[in-house]
């Protein structure tokens, strides 16, 4: 019983031993001149992407609400002033198709738009990554 009392006491200090040499040995290896500075825009520019983002899809989120209702609002106009009520087939015609080709079309048109961003967004991100490496390695070469 003794034994087990003396090795529960030994692994204890043991691991409070290991847990203060990593605490230490984490502290010395913290990211210090240009690589925090690089870490630092880093999260500065994900930040201020992940923001642009969210306000977007938002801003796209409330667009597509508002659509939606138009069309749905204009249909049931529709239906109301000229008693067409659309076949309820795979494949109506009358006021269903042009309802459907609408939204194809604007459908088309923000995929384009989705498709243009991510464009943009892939160069941008390039750019940046080619600019960071090169002031880096300009930064570099300049030490003594």
């Amino acid at each position: 019983m003794t034994s087990r009392v003396r090795f529960a006491a030994l692994a204890a200090a043991l691991s409070i031993f290991a847990l203060s040499t990593t605490a230490g040995a984490q502290e010395e290896h913290k990211p210090g001149g240009l690589n925090k500075v690089a870490h630092d825009v880093s999260n500065t520019v994900k930040k201020a992407g992940r923001d642009t983002k969210a306000e977007a899809k938002r801003d796209a989120s409330k667009t597509h609400n508002a659509l939606t209702d138009a069309g749905n609002n204009t249909k049931a106009e529709l239906k109301r002033t000229t008693g067409i009520k659309g076949s309820q087939s795979h494949q109506p015609g009358g006021l269903n198709k042009v309802a459907r080709n609408i939204s194809k079309t604007s459908k088309k048109a923000g995929s384009d738009a989705k498709a243009e961003k991510n464009r943009v967004k892939s160069n941008v991100h390039g750019d940046l990554t080619e600019a960071g490496k090169s002031a880096k390695d300009t930064v570099l070469k300049a030490k003594p």
